[in-house]
């Protein structure tokens, strides 16, 4: 994908059977910018990245954010920011697809 230009994230969305499905949509040494993608069921299990924060924002879909112990529900237009050090996860609770955007900086 060429940069600078206008990207429609869910026209990127790859699901996987068995695992999220993920797509990278920009990259740099900052910052990544991908999609996470989920059936229903599936989910991305409790981690944590040192020195680097992450946001996640609902594009389609609904699930869980799972933060620190906690379980916050999650629909389309939600925003989330695990800060460096934070557990978090995902874990699509629809009956639908979930997709969520995810921009971590500076980029693993």
């Amino acid at each position: 994908m060429d940069h600078p230009s206008v990207i429609r994230p869910l026209e990127h969305a790859l699901f996987a059977e068995g695992k999220m499905g993920k797509a990278t949509l920009f990259r740099s040494d900052r910052m990544l910018v991908g999609l996470n993608c989920f059936e229903p069921g599936q989910e991305h299990a409790l981690h944590a990245h040192a020195g680097m924060d992450k946001l996640y924002q609902v594009l389609q879909g609904r699930g869980l954010f799972l933060l620190e112990g906690r379980e916050l529900a999650m629909g389309e237009g939600d925003l989330l920011v695990a800060p460096q050090g934070v557990p978090h996860g995902i874990r699509n609770t629809g009956d639908g697809r979930l997709v969520v955007l995810a921009v971590l900086a500076p980029a693993p």
